[in-house]
This record gives C-alpha cells, sequence and structure tokens, in this order.
C-alpha cells in the first residue's frame, strides 16, 4: 500500500513537473513573441521616420503622401496603387526579410511572432496594390474626423496629423511608440497658442519655449502692461468673467493653456473663497466652454487641444487649503469633461516652482516650462513636472480610478 501511494505521489510530481515545463516554454515563448511585435513596431516606424531624413527613400515615400487629399480620399486610383508598391510592399518587405533572418539567427520560436505580424502588413499591402481597395487601410479611410487622436494606438485621427499638420512628426503606425522616444508625438511648430496668465512666472517662461519650437503665442493677459514685445507674440486683454468675448480669438486657436490663478494662502473669508473658485476653477471651465465650441469642421478634433494647470494641488497639499480646493474641483470635473472625447485635454501636474503664488518653490519656471512641452511632445495626456516621487505613483491611482467612477456612473447628454 505504502509503496503504491508512493508511487502515486512519484506520478503526480513527474506531472506537475511537466506541466512547469509547459508553463516556462508558454511564457517565454509570449516574451519573445512580444518582443518581436514591438521591435517590428520599431523598425517599422524608424524606417518611416528616416524616409522623412534621407532624400533617396523620401523619393519612394513621397508617392505615400501624393496618394491622398486632405479628407484622406485618394486622388486617383493609380496614385493609390504606386503608394501601396513604393512604400506599404517596400516597407513591409524589408520589415519581413529583416525580423526573419533575426527568428533564425536567435532561435527562439516566439520571433516567428514578429515574422508573422510583419507578414500581415505585406499580406494587406499586396490586396490594396492588386485590387486597388482601400477597405483594410484603416488609417486612410476617408471622411471627417469624428475622434480625438488615441493616446494608446494610432487612429485615424492620429495619423491624419502626420499627413496634413507636421509631416516630419506621427511618425507611428500602430503604436506610437516611437513617438515617444523620438519627442514627435505633438508637433508644436506653426501652432497658434493662446496662454492665460501669460503675465505671470510660469506663463513667460512658457510663452519663451513655445517661440523657440516656432509656435505663435497669443498672450491672454489681465495685466498686458507687464508683457514686453516680442516677434511672434499677440497679446489680447481680458477681463475675469467675460470669457466669451474671447470667442472670436479663440476661433483660430489651435491650443489653449489655461494657467491663470490664485493663491489665498491661509485666508478662509466669504471673499477668499468666492475668489479662490471664481479664479481658479469656474473661470477656467468658462474659458473650456468657450474653446471646445470653435472645436468644429471635419478636423478640428485633430488639431485642437486644451491644456489645463491643475497643479500638485489635485493629490497634494500645498499648505492652503483653498487652492487645494479649487484646484481639486477644477481637476474633477476635467476629467469628467474629457469623457465626451471633444478634443484632447491634457493636465499639467505641477509641483513647487518660484513664482508671485509661490515665492517658496524649489523648481524654476524655466525647468517646469521645458519640462511640460518635453512631455507634451511625447503625447502625455497627464503631464507632471514635480520634484515629489509620490505625486507620480498618487496621481495616476487618483485619475484612473476617479475617470472609472464617472464612467460608470455619469452619462453624456444629447442636444435636441
Amino acid at each position: 500500500m505504502i509503496k503504491m501511494l508512493a508511487q502515486s505521489l512519484t506520478e503526480i510530481g513527474a506531472k506537475l513537473h511537466i506541466d512547469w515545463i509547459l508553463v516556462n516554454a508558454c511564457l517565454q515563448f509570449a516574451i519573445w513573441g512580444l518582443f518581436s511585435v514591438l521591435l517590428a513596431e520599431i523598425l517599422r516606424d524608424s524606417y518611416h521616420a528616416l524616409c522623412h531624413q534621407v532624400s533617396w527613400l523620401a523619393k519612394w515615400h513621397n508617392k505615400h503622401h501624393m496618394a491622398y487629399r486632405r479628407d484622406l480620399s485618394v486622388v486617383s486610383l493609380k496614385a493609390y496603387q504606386d503608394s501601396q508598391l513604393y512604400h506599404d510592399i517596400l516597407e513591409s518587405s524589408l520589415l519581413l526579410a529583416v525580423l526573419t533572418v533575426v527568428a533564425l539567427v536567435v532561435h527562439q520560436l516566439g520571433l516567428w511572432l514578429g515574422v508573422a505580424y510583419a507578414f500581415s502588413f505585406l499580406f494587406g499591402a499586396s490586396l490594396r496594390y492588386f485590387q486597388g481597395t482601400i477597405d483594410t487601410d484603416y488609417n486612410h479611410l476617408p471622411g471627417p474626423l469624428e475622434t480625438i487622436p488615441s493616446v494608446w494606438w494610432v487612429n485615424r485621427s492620429y495619423h491624419w496629423r502626420h499627413h496634413f499638420d507636421d509631416v516630419n512628426a506621427y511618425y507611428s503606425g500602430v503604436f506610437p511608440l516611437v513617438d515617444k522616444i523620438l519627442g514627435t508625438g505633438l508637433s508644436l511648430k506653426g501652432k497658434t497658442i493662446a496662454l492665460t496668465g501669460a503675465s505671470g512666472t510660469l506663463g513667460q517662461a512658457l510663452a519663451a519655449e513655445l517661440l523657440k519650437h516656432n509656435a505663435k503665442v497669443v498672450a491672454l493677459t489681465t495685466n498686458p502692461e507687464k508683457l514686453a514685445p516680442q516677434t511672434g507674440l499677440k497679446v489680447v486683454s481680458w477681463e475675469l468673467g467675460n470669457e466669451a468675448q474671447l470667442k472670436d480669438s479663440l476661433e483660430k486657436i489651435d491650443i489653449l493653456i489655461i494657467n491663470h490663478g490664485i493663491n489665498v494662502y491661509a485666508s478662509r473669508t466669504q471673499q477668499a473663497i468666492n475668489s479662490s473658485y471664481e479664479v481658479n476653477a469656474f473661470s477656467a471651465l468658462r474659458l473650456m466652454d468657450v474653446f471646445l465650441t470653435t472645436v468644429t469642421g471635419p478636423q478640428a478634433k485633430a488639431t485642437k487641444e486644451i491644456w489645463v494647470n491643475t497643479s500638485e494641488a489635485e493629490v497634494s497639499p500645498a499648505l492652503s487649503p483653498l487652492y487645494e480646493l479649487s484646484k481639486r474641483a477644477l481637476g474633477n470635473i476635467i476629467t469628467l469633461k474629457r469623457l465626451d472625447g471633444d478634443c484632447v485635454i491634457r493636465k499639467l501636474i505641477l509641483g513647487p516652482f518660484k513664482s508671485q503664488l509661490n515665492p517658496y518653490g524649489v523648481m524654476s519656471a524655466q525647468q517646469v516650462a521645458r519640462g511640460i512641452l518635453f512631455l507634451a511632445q511625447r503625447d502625455y495626456r497627464n503631464i507632471i513636472v514635480t520634484i515629489n516621487p509620490l505625486t507620480y505613483v498618487l496621481f495616476p491611482l487618483k485619475e484612473a480610478s476617479t475617470w472609472l467612477y464617472y464612467r460608470i456612473f455619469s452619462k453624456a447628454t444629447t442636444s435636441q
């Protein structure tokens, strides 16, 4: 009896051992498979970027750009088929060859998943070339852009910007990994950018950095006398409560940066409460609503953006209760508004920098401004610039849980 029991346990142990070998093999296949797909994306998008930098590659790639009108309809069937032959088929053939060599050299079964992934691009491009159909060319389907550029993958709105916003940006084809690495996930070149709080410390630093990126800056300020004239900078005066009067100016704006605010520090009077919410929250929301009325036209969702300085006070103490309360209210409502997908809305989660609102800040406004643009060009929707490591952990958790709660328990109202 004991001998039979021992034999049974040995058999069970052997089976468990075989199972662990299988689990390890599956895990190894999955890891190498994921690596091969990421490698395929990096190679494909890097080749695409080179096509815009190397003249002899550009000769073939330009046929791809010449095939489409602004609404992504094709110029002609021949132009479309040429674009498939000289760009898509060429690109996917090179990709397939490189990944096949890698798989043969490394001798990992999972790498053949990347080969199959590359072959799917070649197969689709070949069908489009020989049959002249665009049904499988998802990022180039004609028609108005109905969604904002996705942050997780490349959709039509994201790729449209590569054709008609800035051809030297937005290189990614499926996952925007390479754009995040290169800083080509958002082009500021030629953009008209309006900035509130422009006479403040951060406002002036942001305006200076934006001008370095060849953007045109419209300084929206209640103190125009504090701004010195600069090439590329237009000053527009406005008053708190009169946000609706800015509509004509905002019609021509690509990106609105809402950066104005006040800090009443330890005060908790009725006037301090009213002022904090009026300036830090209600005025910002009115500006957003006015700007959102300008998001019209077939391509507006791809180009219009709002950036809002909600500050680190969303999740961390600022030693100023009313500043924290008003900024958190603004931040939560922005999270709610994002659900409607009217346009890209970015949050600026900024740590303490030295300014009139915070003379004890430990960062400089120039550092913060450069950090904001560095992350914006990598298409971060929540831009965190701070020296507090906890914010990088606490804010994503807070934002994700708040987004999920609002997603479940709120719904968009449709106009009748």
